[in-house]
């Protein structure tokens, strides 16, 4: 079949003077359909007859204006589900050939008589006013730290204007996660636009039945930064379409550098967000004119930044835990009764009692998490040998997994109740002396083949004299050595 493009190709070697076959053969086609052609003085395009025909009968002519009057009212149906209804209305009439054709008339019908779409409005982005921000999960690029797999997200923003961006590395789809990411943005940027637009931030609402904690926690930080808040319309998230396709182009890129690097382990998390930052770098590199025309008309910062925490109370349950964002943290069991002060930040939470720092937990993500310290509740487990081989949390009382081996071998070699009584007793030592030396002593002890005590244990973890101060011994000085080489000194200066 002879396109246009090979006619177009006809009439310039033509133009160039030379013979219609040399012209045909170089257009590939036959001197007989060039000439057709020339003498026609039309292309191929402008020469085809519109095919306006049938070219078999119409199977569903007589079905057709049931299924119109259906479309109509209900213009959502698919017509494989119109279809399938036919096929079981009549059996035997409808093959599964004629679905294409079926499919091909509602799709003519919706563009001719169907119902309108919705319209999308180009917008023009104006410099210094509009900044777009969102979460982006990042654990599908599989980057481990230390041969561990770091599952984690991302808190982006967008400049709209000048598609200048920023990420920070967080755990949770929380406000305090929201909270460090923007401050840390516009600390960077030096500046502040006028309106942040986000998505409707339910992931980041606790609890789903009292937004109003939220939403007054959200409204001061705007203030504070004297922005403009602004969320899209539900199931709308092309309102945030400059930020959700800088994530898929953030994601790109990141992957790309993972593969040109050869490998996706890290050292540690700040080698990993060192990364991440030399390729936001990049990115950013060809943006800095229309950043700088950005930089220009925002707004000034202010004087400090907001602490990123949220402060709460929380009573310590009879089984030394408190529940913190529907996840279990235990605490030591002398505060069981009491009420103590939660600081919950990003990735950490802080617990206070009688405006006394107690400790720093990991936060959990999601929900339903726990996180069990067995030096909170080792003295009672001791006590209470009985409670350790059905406690809800038992696994988390395996530090490493020497602990869980010597358990184990404990379990081979004495009853169910000896073991768990000689294995809190590891347990006690760990604590109260040091798991590491602790996992050491067992990790020897295990790669032996005759059996081992507690008391062998405890023998080679408590040394006598371990912990017994070195004796220093620093010899007196001789001051009269000082006085000579000053003497020395003296006499050379009067010599010369």
């Amino acid at each position: 079949m002879v396109t246009d493009a090979q006619v177009r190709r006809l009439m310039k070697q033509l133009q160039q003077q030379e013979g219609l076959a040399l012209a045909a053969a170089k257009a590939g086609m036959d001197e007989k359909t060039a000439r057709r052609y020339l003498e026609a003085g039309q292309l191929p395009s402008q020469l085809a007859v519109p095919h306006d025909w049938r070219t078999r009968p119409d199977a569903f002519i007589g079905i057709w204006p049931q299924l119109q009057e259906a479309l109509q009212l209900n213009p959502g149906l698919q017509a494989k589900t119109l279809f399938d209804d036919l096929q079981r209305r009549f059996p035997g009439q409808f093959s599964d050939g004629q679905l294409r054709t079926l499919q091909r008339r509602v799709k003519t019908w919706r563009a001719l008589a169907g119902p309108g779409r919705e319209v999308f409005f180009p917008q023009e982005h104006l410099p210094g006013v509009l900044c777009q921000s969102d979460f982006t999960q990042m654990s599908s690029l599989e980057v481990t730290l230390q041969g561990q797999l770091f599952e984690h997200l991302v808190f982006h923003l967008v400049l709209t204007y000048s598609n200048w961006e920023t990420a920070s590395i967080c755990f949770s789809e929380s406000f305090e996660s929201l909270s460090e990411g923007l401050q840390s943005a516009l600390w960077e940027l030096g500046g502040v636009p006028q309106i942040h637009q986000t998505d409707r931030l339910s992931a980041a609402v606790h609890p789903p039945d009292h937004p109003q904690t939220f939403t007054q926690a959200y409204a001061a930080l705007l203030r504070h930064y004297q922005l403009e808040g602004r969320r899209c319309q539900p199931r709308c998230p092309h309102e945030n379409g400059d930020v959700e396709q800088r994530h898929y182009r953030f994601r790109q890129a990141v992957d790309q550098a993972l593969m040109l690097r050869g490998h996706r382990d890290f050292d540690s998390r700040a080698v990993y967000g060192d990364f991440l930052r030399q390729i936001l770098s990049q990115l950013n590199a060809a943006r800095l004119p229309q950043l700088a025309r950005e930089q220009a008309l925002l707004r000034p910062l202010p004087t400090y930044r907001l602490d990123a925490v949220h402060r709460l109370q929380v009573r310590v349950s009879r089984f030394s835990t408190i529940r913190v964002r529907s996840n279990t943290y235990t605490v030591h069991s002398r505060l069981i009764g009491e009420w103590v002060d939660v600081r919950l930040g990003a990735e950490y939470l802080d617990l206070y009692y009688a405006q006394q720092h107690l400790e720093r937990l990991p936060r959990q993500s999601g929900k339903g998490g726990h996180h069990i310290q067995y030096r909170h509740l080792i003295d009672w487990l001791v006590r209470k040998p009985g409670a350790f081989a059905h406690y809800r949390y038992r696994q988390e009382l395996f530090p490493t997994t020497r602990f869980r081996l010597a358990y184990d071998a404990l379990c081979a070699r004495h009853r169910p109740r000896v073991a768990d009584r000689h294995y809190l007793e590891l347990l006690r030592l760990a604590a109260y002396h040091s798991q590491e030396r602790v996992d050491q002593v067992l990790e020897t002890l295990l790669a032996q083949e005759h059996p081992w005590s507690v008391e062998q244990v405890e023998a080679l973890v408590i040394r006598p004299g371990a912990d017994r101060r070195p004796e220093v011994s620093i010899p007196s000085v001789d001051l009269r050595l000082y006085d000579a080489l000053l003497s020395e000194a003296i006499s050379a200066r009067e010599v010369a």
